[in-house]
């Protein structure tokens, strides 16, 4: 059958897991299976990757998934959106370009008329001079100013349409970049199909997942609570942005912190054997060749020698491919190395995949998983010294010593070791009969390249490089060692124009209480804190929060991670009702039998006044100095507390701790000190007396 006759499935997006960096997709068919099980699913994207599309059945029923692979086709592209964004920026290229043209010749015509000058015939040395008429050198000025004022005239009129045109065409041009990705680029549509084969019969309905790059997100919140009340609602929002190529229209959207091209096989551990030693085991996946391997080509090569191909390239920066020449044989291709390294490209004359010499039909069933690996090639033969003009033709050998030749690899022993790629079954490919006589019939990775899908990944993965909205933070770096997923409560619309969306996933009630803070050695000012507390079983990734308080929005600020079950202080800015006054005294006086130790009182009064309709708390913290000497004291006379040195709000070594409840229109003070002891021959490094 026919790929044109293969039924096709027409599918519609579904979910969306969307990771760090990349999304998880998933799509719903409907059919009704054929006879011989083949179906083509529609609708996949072109930067979807090959080796991620899995298929299974939906509900109930005999129907079951045999196999699935990608299939790319191209058609005419149709109509969209973008098409007219396009037809603009290609206009305006052109009007650019035509009156660009027209400068240019005006340009060089002002360089002409410029160079007009009187040009006197030839004398004789013998004739005399000849009088010019001054009627004659104005008539030439006038004519050359004359037509100069015309010609600039046109030139700024040319120079203001240009300007216009290409501040236009800038326009056009970020209107054509910013557009959504979800419609072809050109006037040829490329479509990647999920070529499904099931084995059953009845209705069927398929779930086709794919991953694709060039997704990426960010949290953020918006907290809004009571004053006096001990809990506010935390909705979990994200920013989205993708370019996948497709519009994410009505779809089950998930968030998940997860890299999603780390490898999550689990590792194999080998046991260790004490005893005699055993032959090892067959590596899976690798058979000796079939013997007459050789006699099945007997009849193609007896066949003559084939027509002449034209050489197409395969891949970027690769060597062209040789074409046969006419009525000879073909030319021989390098051999593939021996396990223990990848072999190289597969190229058949003309710079076609070797799958192209067998019929369409053969093809798809070739190219199926098989029992074999790709097997070891013989070494390749050293070329034979040129001859003739092209003997002639080499450089001289340089004189000298020459290094002596790299030593050949060390051959192989035992039996080969495949690697990854030779054992992915679904990537290998027969090489066909005009491969050399060491591949041909047997199977091996395939190496082709798509440069159409290698442009849409590019551009898909270039909205990893957007810059962030403020106080946002990349999932990976604010999750840590774990892993979160975050599942919205509706679906959403995020078209594929790179750039960001809000998306509102779930609310989270979370604890909270007000605290004030200040640091009046510091600055003078009462600063407004949260204490958040995280209940629930899911953690709260650091991003921007809105925070509103009885229904008016204070401020943005940064929310930093919580663990389940944590506790953390998140800042919300001055607080002008609250005011703070700080005195200091320093005394210096001598102590001990002979007056060897020179003692540093130093004292600290601290004032509160509360200017709020509300009662409030509040904590002062003061510094204390360490000593890092054995003669040093430091000895303390204050009711503050030592705050515990463990946690993520960790505070700094010799801080202390004023908890102050301020009532309504109150005032309150807090007096203490500390005395430094020292030797009386030292002295403190920037003076005694200094607060």
């Amino acid at each position: 059958m026919k790929s044109e006759e293969v039924p096709r499935w027409t599918s519609d997006l579904d979910a969306v897991v969307v990771y760090a960096q990349g999304a998880l997709c998933s799509r719903l068919a409907r059919g009704t299976v054929p006879s011989d099980g083949r179906v083509l699913v529609t609708g996949l994207p072109r930067c979807a990757d090959p080796g991620s599309v899995r298929a299974r059945v939906v509900g109930d029923g005999d129907v079951r998934v045999t196999g699935v692979r990608v299939e790319v086709a191209a058609e005419p592209a149709g109509s969209g959106p973008s098409d007219g964004l396009r037809e603009e920026k290609e206009r305006l290229q052109d009007a650019c370009a035509a009156v660009r043209g027209r400068r240019d010749r005006l340009l060089d015509r002002i360089k002409e008329i410029t160079g007009l000058h009187p040009v006197p015939p030839p004398r004789k040395r013998e004739d005399p001079h000849r009088r010019t008429p001054v009627e004659a050198w104005l008539t030439l000025v006038d004519f050359v100013d004359g037509r100069l004022t015309s010609l600039h005239e046109r030139l700024a009129a040319l120079e203001e349409e240009l300007r216009r045109l290409e501040h236009d065409l800038d326009v056009a041009t970020d209107r054509w970049r910013r557009a959504s990705t979800d419609t072809p680029s050109g006037p040829v549509n490329t479509t990647v199909c999920a070529a499904v084969t099931l084995d059953g019969t009845g209705e069927a309905r398929l779930e086709i997942e794919y991953a694709v790059p060039g997704a990426v997100w960010v949290p953020a919140y918006r907290l809004t609570y009571r004053q006096g009340d001990g809990s506010g609602t935390l909705v979990l929002r994200a920013s989205v942005a993708q370019r996948t190529g497709e519009d994410w229209t009505g779809v089950r959207i998930a968030l998940a912190t997860a890299d999603l091209s780390r490898r999550t096989e689990a590792p194999r551990l080998r046991s260790l054997r004490i005893g005699r030693r055993q032959p090892a085991p067959e590596p899976a996946g690798w058979r000796e060749p079939p013997t007459g391997l050789a006699d099945l080509f007997t009849a193609y090569d007896s066949a003559g020698p084939r027509p002449t191909r034209h050489v197409v390239p395969t891949a970027v920066g690769a060597a062209l491919p040789v074409a046969a020449p006419a009525g000879g044989p073909v030319p021989p291709l390098p051999a593939a190395p021996a396990y223990g390294g990848p072999p190289p490209a597969p190229a058949a004359p003309g710079g076609l995949d070797a799958m192209a010499a067998a019929p369409q039909a053969e093809r798809a069933r070739l190219s199926r998983p098989a029992a074999g690996g790709a097997l070891p090639a013989a070494p390749a033969a050293r070329p034979a010294p040129p001859s003739g003009p092209a003997a002639a033709a080499r450089p001289a050998p340089p004189s000298g010593p020459i290094a002596p030749p790299p030593a050949p690899p060390a051959p192989v022993v035992g039996p080969p070791q495949p690697s990854g790629a030779e054992l992915d079954y679904a990537a290998l490919v027969l090489d066909g009969p005009d491969e050399p006589a060491a591949r041909r019939g047997m199977l091996f990775p395939a190496t082709s390249f798509d440069p159409v899908a290698a442009e849409h990944r590019r551009r898909a993965e270039a909205v990893a490089a957007l810059p962030l909205p403020g106080h946002a933070v990349r999932p990976r770096e604010s999750a840590g060692s774990f892993d979160h997923r975050y599942d919205a409560v509706a679906r959403a619309d995020i078209p594929s124009d790179g750039t960001w969306r809000t998306v509102t996933v779930t609310e989270i009630p979370v604890g909270l209480r007000t605290e004030y803070v200040c640091v009046p050695s510091v600055e003078q000012r009462v600063y407004q804190t949260l204490v958040l507390a995280n209940a629930t079983d899911q953690a709260l990734l650091a991003g921007p929060v809105e925070v509103g308080v009885d229904d008016d929005f204070v401020l943005t600020a940064a929310l930093p991670t919580l663990a389940p079950g944590a506790v953390r202080r998140m800042g919300l800015g001055p607080a002008e009702g609250i005011q703070v006054t700080r005195r200091t005294s320093v005394k210096e006086s001598t102590a001990g039998l002979r007056n060897n130790v020179t003692v540093l009182d130093h004292g600290v009064h601290v004032e509160l006044a509360n200017r709020l309709a509300r009662p409030v708390s509040v904590e002062i913290r003061e510094h204390v100095p360490v000593a890092s000497e054995a003669d040093v004291r430091i000895e303390e006379r204050a009711d503050w507390e030592v705050p515990p040195d463990e946690g993520p709000d960790r505070l700094a070594p010799g801080t202390r701790v004023w908890r102050v409840g301020l009532p309504a229109g109150g005032t309150a003070a807090r007096d203490g000190g500390y005395e430094i002891r020292i030797p009386a021959a030292k002295a403190l490094v920037g003076g005694n007396r200094r607060s």
